[in-house]
């Protein structure tokens, strides 16, 4: 397993997790009446049971894990994220925005009006949002890992198209006009099958050709007509190195496909 595909399954177990950490603490909070439903919703007393107090005892560790993953993924809400948490220290009084869950696991929770018995905050309420805040803010973190993957496999892709097209160009230099053609071909193949990932633009063959990938992406209007045509014109170069036997391919044409190969995977994404 790569570190990439670990980070992503320690996402993907602190995402569950979370999803526990929430389902625990509307246990511990709820009356008689409430867990009777929510014993229906998850499947009987077993769930209650495995859930009940999990929140004190697992937040700590999910928040550590998790706000380690934040700081990596969305840095720029990572202070938020540790806000929800953690005291701060300058703090004068503790209520409405001041309370936060590391005063509610410390055990320190609202006093009661000495005339109403009423509390003079709402902590638990102020836990919850503060909690559910902290989940948002991981499940972006999926979201971005995601769009992370992508960028960082566009990055790999776009090096390994340069050199190929280099390759191509040697051998143009050299007359293997076919073989120069035939590598543009398959650049510009893989190039447009990833425009269209990247667009989610369906492409309904498992091993499309690039006449299959260009009417789709024109459709999805990821591109104009004219660059529909220009790739379409790479696309009749491309089967003439490829398939024509009837005659072969010029030099120019094989270098209008190399040109247009580099400008398409330079400015298509």
């Amino acid at each position: 397993m790569s570190n990439l595909s670990r980070f992503k399954v320690d996402l993907d177990k602190l995402l569950v997790l979370g999803n526990d950490l929430h389902l625990s603490w509307v246990i511990d909070n709820a009356t008689d009446k409430e867990i009777l439903e929510i014993e229906k919703k998850e499947n009987g007393k077993e769930a209650i049971k495995r859930l009940q107090g999990l929140f004190r005892k697992q937040y700590q560790n999910w928040y550590t894990a998790a706000s380690a993953l934040v700081k990596q993924l969305i840095p720029d809400r990572h202070t938020e994220f540790v806000n929800y948490y953690l005291i701060d220290p300058r703090r004068k009084e503790i209520g409405y925005g001041t309370y936060k869950i590391q005063d509610w696991m410390n055990g320190s929770v609202s006093a009661f009006d000495a005339y109403d018995r009423t509390k003079y905050f709402n902590d638990t309420a102020i836990v919850s949002a503060a909690f559910e805040s902290q989940r948002s803010i991981l499940a972006a973190c999926k979201l971005r890992f995601e769009s992370a993957l992508l960028e960082i496999r566009q990055i790999i892709q776009a090096d390994f198209f340069d050199s190929e097209i280099e390759a191509a160009k040697e051998l143009h230099k050299k007359g293997f006009l076919r073989g120069a053609g035939a590598i543009c071909g398959v650049i510009l193949e893989k190039h447009l099958a990833q425009v269209a990932v990247t667009h989610s633009v369906t492409i309904r063959k498992a091993h499309p050709t690039i006449a299959d990938l260009n009417d789709p992406l024109k459709q999805a209007d990821v591109y104009d007509v004219p660059a529909w045509r220009n790739v379409q014109r790479l696309a009749d170069i491309r089967n003439l190195c490829d398939h024509n036997k009837s005659r072969e391919p010029t030099k120019d044409e094989v270098e209008e496909l190399i040109q247009g190969t580099e400008k398409i995977t330079k400015t298509i994404y």
